[in-house]
């Protein structure tokens, strides 16, 4: 159990740009590529040398261990490379090295695989709503959720208040935690959902902004004890820092035990500065999402790096980007440059920007005026500064992006202390990063502000790097007790494709085809009774300067939701149903075209798949005709289950006014 307050010496009054000196904020990174070798097999790894390096270490661990508990090789300063031959094919072996200059130590990360399998089911995503915004981004989060499906997540969302306690929020997602913990794994807050603060803290240095930070890592702490009792400090600027004894900010400065869920959120509450409202601006982000997913956008795969700190008395806070970037996109593609002008013609997939900072911008880098007026070209973006990690305010810079005309979808506050993205190069989405960085100790390079609670991922957190265009034109279609799906190629160069089924809408997908499909087409030869759910998911093997995976597209689901009147192998010819009137108003005949003598359980089902009304039937006689009220659905179109011992029979119909 951690303790819940934690003093630090920290370097100055705040976090200020320093005059660069003769060292460079790049010497305190390891820049770690890897090159494969699948026949032999074997990993070498790759770094830019160091004139002044003495020796390198190079260390190994597995990829969940927390130790690095195999030492493969000390070298000298000459070297820039290391070959491990002790590795085999689809496992992860993930690399510390760490180099000793006269001044200085450095360290880079790699997590490395030669052909990696692919990742069919990731977990389940519990996706918090805010409800006022549901009815009018409704579309919009229906596709959201599709995607999130799409890429191997079940769901289990909820629609809150955003006046809600945070104690219940956190009751919420403990009880869908606990009911499945093996595979309850993300956690997704959209919109102005309640924000916990707790601790006592002040990673920027300032001593007016001493006290309670926002904690969103706290709703994924499950079993982490958090209480209202000690803390009592009102002397920061902002009366939202103040922090005293039952006034419903927390105690706990770092976490209480271990982040268990990946948590992230996207809130562009109060962003007044930007032209569109809360609702425009949400509904902006989630179009966004969904081009990416679907690579309606493409970003460079490089990174930019506007390092206004330099060194900071050794705490180096840009080495953030030259430690995480060259694993992802390689040493070559990684270059200093300014943040706004560069990435308002220029696209990057990953930036990093640093520099005094206040609420609403950083010295040297911009200001969330500059999110409102240009467009800016990078997903995965980062930056550091003071006062804006603390992001619960109005036009903070750390969330403008997220609200920004362009390409970004995530940032977060990096530098106190440092993240870790490198597990990305091999299919990881951000939010396993932010986990990562949140229960971090001393197994990546500590510094100040480590198991803080104010490290928070900005946006959503199932996003991942590599994207594969999408199939289209997806269909399936039941005869003769077969299903069959077919499709549109991918518009990238695949190996293949891989089909899933489901019955559930946002449920677990399971792979029915154990071999890759090149054609565009197959055909399910035992597919489940009632209606299914099909997917099919594009393949690739993904090169990497971290090696290679196996890369999935998003699935198609749209198209691929099918209805199916399938009799199990037990089962009889089902009898005839007719419904009548279609369009329906008030109520909707069900007549029967024989005798059924054990009864019929109707379900009504609406678009998504879920179950609005049910209702069971005695048996009938022949053409007997019952009716079922249905004057309380909204118009649109719907579905009617009509189960018995004999099967199921599955009729569509429509509801008007």
């Amino acid at each position: 159990m951690k303790h819940f307050i934690i003093f630090w010496m920290v370097l100055g009054s705040g976090l200020s740009a320093f005059p660069l000196s003769a060292q460079v904020t790049s010497d305190y990174a390891v820049m770690l590529t890897a090159t494969i070798d699948s026949i032999t097999p074997k990993i070498t790894l790759n770094w830019r040398h160091d004139p002044l390096a003495t020796n390198y270490m190079v260390y190994r661990k597995t990829k969940t261990s927390s130790s690095w508990d195999l030492t493969l090789a000390t070298l000298p300063g000459t070297d820039s490379s290391y070959t491990d031959v002790n590795v085999f094919l689809d496992s992860v072996f993930e690399y510390k090295v760490e180099k000793t200059t006269p001044s200085l130590t450095g360290d880079g990360y790699l997590s490395a695989a030669i052909k990696l399998h692919p990742v069919d089911y990731r977990g389940t995503v519990i996706l918090l709503i805010d409800n006022t915004m549901a009815d009018s981004l409704s579309q919009e989060l229906d596709q959201l959720m599709k995607d999130i499906s799409g890429d191997g997540w079940s769901i289990l969302r909820h629609d809150l208040s955003p006046s809600a306690n945070v104690s219940d929020v956190k009751s919420l997602i403990v009880n869908d935690y606990t009911a499945d913990p093996l595979n309850v794994k993300c956690l997704f807050l959209f919109g102005h959902l309640p924000v916990p603060y707790s601790g006592d803290i002040n990673p920027d240095g300032h001593p007016d902004h001493l006290g309670a930070w926002p904690a969103d890592l706290f709703y994924g702490d499950i079993t982490g004890a958090y209480t209202d009792l000690y803390i009592s400090d009102t002397m920061a600027s902002r009366p939202e820092n103040h922090n005293i004894p039952g006034d419903g900010k927390y105690d706990q400065s770092t976490i209480a035990e271990t982040v268990d869920l990946e948590v992230g959120r996207v809130d562009l509450h109060n962003m007044h500065s930007f032209p569109l409202t809360e609702t425009g601006l949400l509904r902006k982000y989630l179009v966004k999402d969904h081009a990416f997913r679907v690579k309606q956008f493409t970003a460079q795969l490089r990174g930019l790096i506007n390092d206004n700190f330099g060194t900071h008395g050794g705490e180096a806070f840009a080495a953030n980007g030259w430690r995480n970037f060259p694993p992802l996109l390689g040493t070559e593609n990684v270059q200093e440059l300014p943040f706004f002008s560069t990435l308002g013609q220029n696209s990057y997939q990953w930036s990093y920007a640093c520099g005094g900072g206040w609420y609403q911008g950083a010295g040297g880098v911009g200001s969330t005026t500059d999110f409102v007026n240009d467009t800016v070209l990078s997903v995965f973006t980062v930056l550091f500064g003071s006062y804006f990690g603390d992001w619960d305010n109005a036009d903070n810079f750390l969330r403008a992006p997220l609200a920004s005309t362009g390409y970004a979808l995530t940032c977060c506050w990096a530098g106190r202390p440092n993240w870790q993205f490198h597990h990305m190069a091999l299919g990881e989405n951000i939010g396993y990063a932010a986990r990562l960085s949140q229960n971090n100790g001393t197994t990546y390079v500590p510094n100040y502000g480590y198991n803080f609670v104010h490290i928070a991922l900005m946006g959503d957190p199932t996003l991942r790097m590599h994207i594969i265009a999408p199939v289209t034109g997806v269909s399936a279609s039941f005869q003769n007790h077969v299903v069959t799906v077919n499709w549109l190629a991918s518009t990238d160069t695949v190996r293949g494709y891989y089909v899933y089924r489901s019955k559930e809408r946002f449920g677990v997908y399971s792979r029915i085809t154990p071999q890759l499909i090149s054609g565009n087409s197959y055909t399910d030869p035992h597919p489940l009774t009632g209606y299914d759910f099909y997917r099919v998911r594009a393949v690739t093997l993904q090169q990497t300067p971290s090696g290679s995976y196996f890369n999935l597209s998003t699935g198609i689901t749209d198209s691929t939701e099918v209805i199916t009147d399938i009799p199990d192998n037990t089962a009889k010819s089902s009898p005839d149903l007719l419904i009548y009137p279609v369009p329906a108003t008030d109520q909707l005949n069900l007549e029967f075209g024989r005798e059924e003598p054990s009864g019929f359980t109707i379900t009504l089902i609406d678009p998504a798949g879920h179950a609005l009304s049910e209702f069971v039937l005695p048996a009938v006689s022949r053409f007997r005709s019952y009716q079922i009220p249905v004057n309380y659905l909204s118009p649109g179109l719907y579905l009617l289950s009509a189960k018995s011992q004999d099967g199921v029979i599955i009729k569509k119909f429509q509801v008007s006014k």
